[in-house]
């Protein structure tokens, strides 16, 4: 731990669901102490969501489960972790929650607005307890505005920021996406600017509030298709936009996923220009033998349809691992699209970097965690990993170790079902 660059960190930590858990989980893979507070009652969403070890339940479905402890989801997103239980609906609930923010160095929270200010903690009243203290914010519109207190989940930030509109087949509705991208993005976002509120404190000594509206990350991703319409007034969507996996601008082609041998397998092929052209042509045995306006990358784009059902033509026939392997030693950009299952057990590049990591876990037993895309040599990841932890793991060490609270003092708070 102590080589880890943010061992010297302590989060009080509010975060549930996906974007601000993502956040602080980055923050404990690099050795912060984050220290989540959950409730009892009020059960943190990912712990209602599959897949559940041992148990086949739909999604919120909690009441068929016999542990809160089974979600690999929540496993995986509050890994390195510890879980305190505390009813912030009492006053003494609260007053734990004070004496922890006095001895830490980040507040985190991604409630919708309001919720802080309900229990006391607002930004100015986290100061009173620690000068220096960052209050690190995520949420879907902000803190201010006419819509401030909407609620929203990933796919609805996705659809308010744009994206969604911008994604689908030709001449269909918009597809959005199908998992939760923006808790994702908006969660990179609040790292980042948690560790420039870090810096700026290492720097000046002074904490802040530090606010990330994951909407405008959204809105973030859009810079072509905006400067399309601000400076050439075309809209997102028109006759055969968006292309799905086509590419715009007649830069490439052909340009898709195709099908292979095996059903439901699928490779994904993208010819540049003319020079991979001829090495596709080289790969299938089709030197000669396709029609010569194919010959120039133009001729390609303006007979797409033609072109991609000829390619399906001979990856229909091919292992799509043999068919990448094949493709990528002519120089041509290809890519086996990978289930879970391939990427787990038999993707050689994340095996050889040991991306994957097996934690215990008492209630699920031994799991994969996927780990972190990237290396730093002199401030590593932590070297020890922790599964996401049970609920209420670490209560009993937070209060009697870290607040310096006696066996009686914390006997009468679970008596009063304050923890």
């Amino acid at each position: 731990m102590s080589d880890a660059p943010l061992a010297n960190l302590r989060f009080t930590d509010f975060c549930w669901w996906g974007v601000g858990a993502l956040a602080t989980r980055f923050m404990a893979d690099f050795g912060a102490q984050v220290i989540k507070i959950e409730d009892r009652v009020r059960l943190d969403l990912t712990r209602t969501l599959p897949p559940f070890h041992g148990v086949v339940a739909a999604m919120g479905d909690i009441a068929t489960l016999p542990s809160p402890d089974q979600s690999g989801f929540y496993n995986n997103y509050n890994r390195n972790k510890l879980s305190m239980t505390i009813n912030m609906r009492l006053p003494a609930g609260r007053d734990i929650v004070r004496k922890l923010v006095g001895v830490s160095d980040v507040v985190s929270e991604n409630f919708r607005p309001g919720v802080m200010e309900k229990w006391g903690f607002d930004y100015e009243s986290l100061r009173d307890l620690k000068r220096d203290i960052i209050f690190m914010r995520l949420s879907g519109l902000g803190h201010s505005g006419p819509e401030k207190e909407y609620r929203t989940a990933g796919p609805v930030v996705q659809a308010l920021s744009g994206l969604s509109f911008m994604a689908g087949l030709p001449d269909r509705e918009p597809s959005g996406y199908g998992y939760s991208y923006m808790d994702n993005t908006a969660a990179y976002y609040g790292v980042m600017a948690c560790l420039l509120a870090l810096y700026h404190r290492g720097e000046h000594g002074c904490g802040q509030e530090v606010n990330v509206c994951a909407v405008e990350a959204g809105i973030n991703l859009l810079g072509p298709d905006l400067l399309n319409y601000t400076v050439n007034g075309i809209g997102t969507r028109a006759a055969g936009v968006p292309r799905g996996n086509r590419l715009g601008g007649g830069r490439a082609a052909p340009h898709g996923v195709y099908p292979t041998v095996d059903e439901d397998r699928w490779l994904a092929v993208a010819v540049f220009n003319d020079d991979e052209w001829r090495a596709l042509l080289s790969v299938t045995g089709q030197n000669g033998a396709t029609p010569e306006r194919w010959a120039t990358l133009a001729g390609r784009v303006a007979d797409q349809d033609a072109l991609d059902e000829w390619l399906v033509g001979w990856t229909r026939t091919m292992d799509r691992h043999e068919a990448m392997r094949l493709l990528q030693e002519a120089g041509v950009p290809a890519g086996a699209v990978q289930t879970g299952e391939d990427r787990v057990t038999g993707d050689p590049v994340l095996a050889r970097a040991n991306f994957f990591r097996e934690l215990d876990h008492p209630v699920m037993g031994t799991s994969y965690i996927e780990g972190m895309p990237l290396q730093l040599s002199e401030s590593p990841v932590r070297e020890e990993w922790s599964h996401g932890p049970t609920l209420g793991q670490h209560t009993q060490y937070v209060l009697h170790e870290i607040l310096g609270m006696g066996s009686q003092e914390v006997a009468q708070l679970e008596a009063d079902g304050v923890i």
